[in-house]
């Protein structure tokens, strides 16, 4: 059976028997209708998923993976805030009337931050295109540069007159792996402080850390991957995140020529609200089937190129949807 139906059984249920309310408390959450959103919830949960074996999608129920990968390919490549670029409805709750979540998940993946640590040789062996322009910002006096343009936001590094380097962390993340794949130092954050009053909803799954290894006995490195999460709705978001940054680590191991390997997942709050555990009681009771067979278009080498298309599951067996789940806000 489905591994990721195995580990997901095993949260709620532990969730349910060994977890803590906050029903009574002081809850930032509501319901549509103003009532508290209370939950269970469980401290520290960490799972661990090996890529090289199965793709992580959950069999109980079905999971839409072409609009989960949309949605991170629209914080992570298309690096944008705005719901009018995206092709689901999840983050309809939290938008103004322009389309945009504030300074969230996108926009902090399009700010570029200086380095002086960068090259030309690094690039053009990372990126090979030639997008990269110059800056007359005055390095001594910013060490974040806001795109003006989506033209700048494409460029992958802007250079300053003093020969420092400014990029933006996904652009930082493929530099590395492709010039300097055993730094322990390659990772993504969106939880910026300094934005966070500008955010219509604070980041919940807010890192990536990635750490390649070298397998013995195989010639190609091995991508492994952490994501870091503040808080979870499990019914709603657990394996939806997990596929979306799965999926990710699939994209970045193919464009720098190594094999996906261990995603593992973090979560600090991991909880199920009142209103759900009917739901998933019901759910964690279902058949499960063996994992289906994921492909990823492997003609595309550049992030930049992927789709959400290029995201195919084979052979995915799984139960009935579960529709119209209330969405605490």
């Amino acid at each position: 059976m489905s591994q990721a139906d195995q580990i997901f059984v095993h949260m709620c249920e532990d969730i349910l028997e060994n977890g803590t309310t906050t029903e009574g408390q002081k809850v930032r959450p509501h319901w549509p209708d103003g009532t508290p959103a209370y939950t269970i919830k469980r401290f520290g949960v960490c799972s661990r998923y090996d890529l090289s074996k199965e793709f992580p999608a959950l069999t109980l129920r079905k999971t839409a993976v072409k609009l989960a990968t949309d949605e991170m390919l629209w914080i992570v490549q298309r690096k944008s805030n705005n719901i009018h670029d995206l092709h689901s409805h999840v983050w309809d709750e939290w938008a103004d009337e322009t389309g945009s979540i504030g300074k969230a998940y996108g926009y902090q993946m399009a700010l570029k931050n200086r380095y002086t640590d960068i090259t030309k040789e690094g690039l053009e062996h990372a990126f090979g295109d030639g997008r990269w322009g110059v800056t007359k910002a005055d390095p001594d006096s910013l060490s974040v540069l806001v795109p003006v343009n989506e033209e700048e936001k494409r460029l992958h590094a802007i250079q300053a007159g003093d020969g420092s380097w400014y990029m933006d962390q996904t652009d930082r993340v493929i530099y590395d792996l492709k010039n300097n794949p055993f730094s322990r130092r390659i990772m993504t954050n969106y939880y910026n402080f300094a934005d966070l009053s500008e955010m219509h909803l604070y980041p919940c799954a807010y890192s990536m850390t990635f750490n390649v290894t070298q397998k013995k006995g195989d010639d190609r490195l091995t991508l492994n991957a952490v994501l870091s999460q503040r808080s979870q709705d499990t019914l709603a978001a657990n394996n939806w995140n997990v596929v979306q940054y799965s999926v990710l680590v699939y994209m970045l191991a193919q464009v720098c020529d190594m094999r996906p390997g261990e995603f593992v997942h973090m979560i600090a709050d991991a909880h199920i609200y009142d209103r759900h555990v009917d739901v998933i009681k019901e759910l964690i009771r279902r058949p499960q089937y063996p994992a289906p067979q994921f492909h990823l278009n492997p003609d595309v080498h550049d992030f930049y190129a992927f789709t959400k298309d290029d995201v195919v599951l084979e052979n995915y067996q799984h139960g009935e949807q579960i529709k119209d789940i209330p969405i605490a806000i």
